[in-house]
C-alpha cells in the first residue's frame, strides 16, 4: 500500500511558518494567515505565498534555529517504521517546507520513501520572501495519484492521513481516508478519525495495514 502523510498538523504538531516567523517577530501574522487557509477562508496558494513573504531578509542561520525547533508528535516514528517494515510506501505531501520535515525525521531517527514539499529559496545568505515546489498551486490528490502511479499502486490501496483544507483533496480520492484531529470543513470527508498517532497505529492495525 501507499501512505501519504500531511506534515504540519499531523505528523508534527510544529507549524513551520510559525516557527520562522518568530524569528522575525512575525508569528501572530503567520498564525492568522495558517487558520484562516486551514478552515478554507482563503486559498493554499494565496496563504503561503502571504506568509513566505512575511520572512524576506531572514538570516539562514535563523531560519536554521527555527527547522531544528521542527519535531515529530510522539508516537510519529513508530508509525512510519511500522508501516516500512510491513513493506508499504510511506510518503510525505506538504505544502511546508522539505527543509522542515528532513531535519524532524533525522532528528527522530526514522525516514520515509518520498517527500513533496516546498521550498523557501535564499540568496545572499538569506530569505526572498519568494516560496516554490509542486504543492502551491498543485494539490495533494494529483501528487496522490503521480506517486500510485509512479510504484505501481492502485488508489483503493492507498491511505491519506490529513488535518486541514489542503489535504481535503487526496482524502477525497485516497481508498482510507484518515483524519488526525481534522478541521471542522474537513471532518466529513474522512472514513474515520484518530486523536494520537497511538490511536492512528491502533487503527491500522485493526484494518490489517500493519
Amino acid at each position: 500500500m501507499l501512505i501519504a502523510f500531511d506534515f504540519d498538523g499531523t505528523l508534527s504538531d510544529s507549524e513551520m511558518t510559525v516557527l520562522l516567523g518568530e524569528q522575525c517577530g512575525v508569528a501572530d501574522e503567520m498564525e492568522a494567515i495558517t487558520e484562516r487557509a486551514m478552515n478554507d477562508e482563503i486559498d493554499y496558494a494565496t496563504s503561503l505565498r502571504e506568509r513566505a513573504a512575511l520572512l524576506d531578509g531572514l538570516s539562514e542561520d535563523a531560519a536554521a534555529e527555527a527547522w531544528d525547533q521542527v519535531v515529530l508528535r510522539d508516537g510519529a516514528a513508530a508509525v512510519i517504521d511500522a508501516l516500512r517494515e510491513g513493506g508499504h510506501t510511506v510518503a510525505i505531501l506538504t505544502g511546508g517546507f522539505e527543509t522542515g520535515v528532513e531535519t524532524a525525521l533525522d532528528a527522530a531517527g526514522t525516514s520515509v520513501d518520498t517527500i513533496v514539499a516546498n521550498r523557501l529559496p535564499v540568496a545572499a545568505g538569506a530569505l526572498t520572501g519568494e516560496v516554490e515546489g509542486p504543492l502551491i498551486e498543485g494539490t495533494k490528490d494529483d501528487a496522490l495519484e503521480s506517486l500510485a502511479a509512479e510504484y505501481g499502486v492502485e488508489m483503493a490501496e492507498t491511505v491519506a492521513v490529513g488535518d486541514g483544507a489542503n489535504d481535503l483533496p487526496m482524502l477525497e480520492v485516497a481508498g482510507l481516508a484518515i483524519g488526525f484531529e481534522p478541521k471542522p470543513a474537513v471532518e466529513p470527508s474522512c472514513d474515520t478519525v484518530v486523536a494520537s498517532m497511538q490511536e492512528l497505529l491502533a487503527t491500522l492495525e485493526s484494518r490489517n495495514v500493519v
